[in-house]
C-alpha cells in the first residue's frame, strides 16, 4: 500500500497545488525569465491568493507573449487595451500596467549586472536559506531581506513588489525554503 506524501498543508487543495509544491514552490530558480515571470505574477495575486494566479498562469504565459520582457516593454496602448479586455487574466489597469513598466525596469537589471538572477539572488548570498520550520504559523509574512529586496525594486521602478510579495517571490523562487520540516521535500 502506497502512502501519501507528508506534504506542506497549504497545498493540499488540489492536484494543481500539490504539483506546484512538489516541483516548483522553494526550489532554487536561477532563469531570468522565469524568475521575472515569477516576481510578475506574485504582484498579480496582490489583495488576492496565489491558487487564483496560478489558475491563469498559462493565460499570463500567453498573453504577455511567455514573459518576454523586450516584447513587452514596447507594448503599446492598444495592446494594454486588449490585455485589460483578456478574461484569462486579472483585468487590474494597475497591474496590468505594473508588468510592462516591470519589463523595463528588469531590463535595466539585466544590462547593469549582466542578469537579473545575478542582481536578485545577491539579497540571500547566492544561496538558498534553510529555514527550520515546524508549523505554518511560524513563517513570517516579510523579513528585513524581504524588506530590502522591496526597496531596491521599487527604487528601480518596479511596482507590485511589497515586502509581502518579495518574501513570497523568495519562497517560491527557493531563495528561502519554507516548506515545513516534516514535509518531504524538506527531507529530500
Amino acid at each position: 500500500m502506497a502512502t501519501e506524501k507528508i506534504r506542506c498543508p497549504w497545498c493540499l487543495k488540489d492536484d494543481l497545488y500539490k504539483n506546484y509544491h512538489d516541483n516548483e514552490w522553494g526550489t532554487p530558480l536561477k532563469d531570468d525569465q522565469k524568475l521575472f515571470e515569477l516576481l510578475c505574477l506574485e504582484g498579480a495575486q496582490a489583495g488576492l491568493s496565489w491558487y487564483t494566479v496560478l489558475r491563469k498562469r498559462e493565460n499570463y504565459r500567453e498573453a504577455f507573449d511567455n514573459f518576454d520582457a523586450e516584447k513587452m516593454s514596447r507594448y503599446s496602448a492598444a495592446k494594454m487595451e486588449k490585455l485589460l479586455q483578456n478574461e484569462g487574466i486579472i483585468r487590474n489597469r494597475l497591474k496590468v500596467n505594473a508588468f510592462v513598466g516591470n519589463a523595463k525596469a528588469y531590463l535595466a537589471i539585466q544590462k547593469e549586472f549582466g542578469s537579473f538572477s545575478t542582481y536578485i539572488w545577491q539579497f540571500v548570498g547566492g544561496k538558498p536559506t534553510r529555514n527550520q520550520v515546524s508549523s505554518m504559523s511560524a513563517i513570517p509574512a516579510k523579513t528585513a531581506i524581504s524588506d530590502a529586496m522591496s526597496k531596491d525594486l521599487l527604487k528601480r521602478g518596479f511596482k507590485f513588489v511589497g515586502s509581502t510579495i518579495c518574501y513570497a517571490f523568495m519562497q517560491a523562487s527557493g531563495m528561502v525554503d519554507d516548506h515545513l520540516n516534516d514535509c518531504w521535500k524538506k527531507k529530500k
